[in-house]
Order: C-alpha cells, then structure tokens, then sequence
C-alpha cells in the first residue's frame, strides 16, 4: 500500500507498534463479518492497536512526535438526523451506517503507518507502553459500567457507610468468561468496589485463575459448581458481565440474577442450535426483581477515557497480572498464526516494535 499522508489541518499520522487480535478479527478472516471500504476488494485488519505519533497537521493543538496514542474503532454516519452520531456518541448510531476501522468499510490499523484526525485519538502515558494495546478492549467494560451507573440511579444503589469510615463495598458481579475482555472486566469491578466472581469452564489452575487470584477474584470452574451452586455460593448478584459469547450459558446464568440486578451482555454468538430456555422464570423475575438486561457494543471516546485511566490504576496495583494478560507477541511477518488460533489470553501483532 502506498505510505498515507496528512491530508487536512487537523490531521495525526502515527506509527503502529502493536495490533491486538481478537474474535472479531478471526471471525473477518472465516469472511463470517465484516466489509472492505467502498471501491475496495480488501480489507485492512486490525481495531485495537497502539501507536507512536511521527507528524500533525499544522491545526492540531496537545499532539506532538512521540506520543504515544491509541485510536476509536467506530466512527460516525453522515446522516444529519442521526442525533447520537452528531452528539460524538457512534457508539449509539441509529441509522447503523457507521464505519469501524478495521471492521465495517474502513481500513484498520495492521500497517505500518495510518493517518487519522486528531478527534479520535487518546492520549496514552508512556508507562503503559507495553500495555496500552489492551486500551480497546477494555473499553468494552468501560462503556457497560458507565450505563450501569445510569440505570442504578433509579434506585439507591450507593453502599452504607459510617460517618468518618470508608463505604463498605456491598455490591456483587460475577463475570462470565475468562478470556481478556472477561478478566479486564474483572479487573475494571474489583477497582469499581464490587465483591467479584470469575464463573468459568476451566478447572483451576489456569493462567486465568491465577490472574484471577493476583488481583482478588474468586474463580469458580463450571465443572464444580452448576449455576444454581454459583449463585448460593455468591448470594444476591448485582451484576453479571458477560464477555463469551455462549448463549446457553448466558441464559442459564439470567435466572439467577438478583433482585434489582442487572446483566450486561457484550458477546456475540456464533451460530448455536436452538437451546430450552425457561422464558416464565426470566420475565417473571425481570418484572417482580426489577432486574434490567443490557447489551452493549464498541465505546465513545468517554469510555476510551476511562479506559487508560483504568490500566493506569491496573497497573498500579497489578503490573505481573496486566503482562500475564498478553500471552503472545508476534512478529508481523507471521500475523496468521494468531489469527488462526484461539490459543492464550491475548495475543499482539508487533508491527513497528
């Protein structure tokens, strides 16, 4: 591809260090997902990814070479009726004629050099160097928590305190799935203050489980305990965070949500044979325990935000957990081997390293 160059004023052009691969970049490969840009009969993989600042356009103001920066993924339809677009909100377009670099009719971030406007760009510390390709995926539960904290102002959702004293943490999340959005999310509620439950296939010990226990998680395996053993074990469950993409699981794991709870789904399943779901009990106890069921996707530049100030503080607190998180780093000149495996936690294309 011919090298990109700035095109307006307010243009950054960055090199790419590390392209982060995910189920969504093996599921474009199987040609199950995703688009080319118009006029083009490929596409250019890659959405989450870490960079190095070379040039800015003479309009561009907080930017300069060296910075480090990772970039959103979706970005806005041209529709002027679209409210949620014009409001920097793409994450919520209404129209569904968004593009997603990477994805949907937009190259993405797997070269060496890419242009973009200064607008979608987020600032990352260079302490988080060896990190920071994990920014993206965690805005995933980023996005999620911040809604969660929306819809709980209808009730009161605040833990008790003592004057003087800290507020006891009184919340409970179990996070359905062990994979690297599953234990972000894990980390990202263990910093929110909630009492946090790993609900996995896996028998311990795994890399995941002792993740999992550097950072305070209780990791429950599938194999000992059936959801209904879960569920006592943990008692009223707040929040359920799904990041595996299984339905049967998914809905097993709804029926026991607790009163006033809310389950956050963010996988998106690939195609599963119809499964007996008991829908009386599901929409019996959405209305009688005011339990709210949430899905989410992709994240505004808010949730980006909160992203890298939350490895920060991962960081802070977890530095061995975070790297044990990244399993794998490939050199690009063999970009397929990750892409044709689901082997590790998360594996990294280093591109310009």
């Amino acid at each position: 591809m011919e090298a990109p160059k700035l095109r307006g004023p307010k243009d950054v052009k960055f090199r790419i260090l590390e392209v982060g691969v995910c189920g969504t970049d093996r599921e474009i490969c199987a040609f199950e997902y995703g688009a080319p840009p118009s006029g083009a009969d490929y596409l250019v993989l890659g959405h989450e990814c870490m960079g190095e600042v070379v040039e800015v356009g003479p309009e561009v103001e907080g930017w300069k070479p060296g910075d480090l920066v990772v970039p959103t993924v979706r970005r806005p339809c041209t529709d002027p009726a679209c409210t949620a677009c014009r409001a920097g909100h793409q994450d919520f377009c209404y129209t569904g004629r968004y593009t997603e670099r990477g994805i949907n009719h937009y190259h993405g971030f797997m070269t060496e050099m890419v242009v973009d406007d200064a607008q979608y760009l987020n600032h990352v510390p260079a302490g988080l160097r060896g990190v920071g390709v994990l920014v993206e995926p965690l805005t995933i539960v980023e996005k999620a928590l911040m809604q969660v904290n929306l819809l709980q102002q209808r009730l009161p959702w605040q833990c008790a305190a003592e004057p003087g004293k800290p507020a006891h943490h009184c919340h409970k999340a179990v996070v359905l799935g062990a994979g690297p959005v599953g234990l972000l999310g894990a980390m990202a509620l263990v910093v929110a203050g909630y009492q946090t439950y790993m609900y996995s296939r896996s028998l311990a010990p795994t890399k995941s489980s002792r993740i999992c226990d550097q950072i305070g998680v209780k990791y429950i395996s599938l194999q000992e305990q059936n959801t209904e053993q879960m569920a006592r074990t943990v008692g009223n469950i707040d929040l359920v965070y799904e990041a595996v993409g299984v339905p049967p699981f998914a809905f097993d794991v709804l029926q026991v949500l607790g009163t006033n709870g809310v389950f956050i789904m963010t996988g998106v399943p690939g195609p599963f044979a119809s499964v007996p779901v008991d829908t009386s009990r599901i929409m019996k106890d959405l209305v009688l325990k005011n339990q709210v069921v949430l899905g989410t996707v992709n994240a505004s530049r808010e949730a980006f935000e909160h992203a890298i100030g939350d490895l920060n503080e991962f960081y802070r607190r977890w530095p061995d957990a975070v790297n044990a998180l990244i399993t794998g780093r490939f050199p690009i000149d063999r970009f397929e081997e990750p892409l044709q495996s689901t082997a590790g936690i998360k594996n990294v294309i280093e591109v310009g390293v």
